[in-house]
């Protein structure tokens, strides 16, 4: 079974940008949908960011369009969060997943249900 750890997380200024990483040891997302969540202590996991590796079909959350960016790289190893003008709002646990879906063409509600595969989760923090 694929195992999704994640990586790049750390504290930034505000407006900063950080890239977070996916990646399953000996395992390539052929086809899957890799998605980016993240979660702070009170509040409902929330999805950041979708991509479906087979067609490159790329979704986003709301609170994240037009300053984060899903893609992967050539050989579909890894999956990249580009995280630009951080805000502090956007401090959480951020948590990669896996899916052998087509990301339900960005239903979230969907996906949240179905996704069965995490990992670990990686910590931004954003300072003020």
């Amino acid at each position: 079974q694929v195992h999704p750890v994640e990586s790049g997380g750390g504290s930034v200024q505000a407006g900063g940008s950080l890239r977070l990483s996916c990646a399953a040891s000996g395992y390539t997302f052929n086809n899957h949908c890799v998605a980016w969540y993240r979660e702070t202590p009170g509040k409902e996991r929330e999805g950041v960011a979708a991509i479906y590796t087979g067609g490159r079909g790329t979704f986003y959350g709301d609170s994240v369009k037009g300053r984060f960016t899903i893609s992967q790289d050539n050989t579909k190893s890894t999956v990249f969060l580009q995280m630009d003008s951080l805000k502090p709002e956007d401090t959480a646990m951020y948590y990669c997943a896996v899916d052998e879906s087509t990301c339900f063409d960005g239903d979230w509600a969907l996906l949240t249900r179905y996704l069965e595969i995490w990992g670990q989760g990686t910590l931004v923090t954003v300072l003020t």
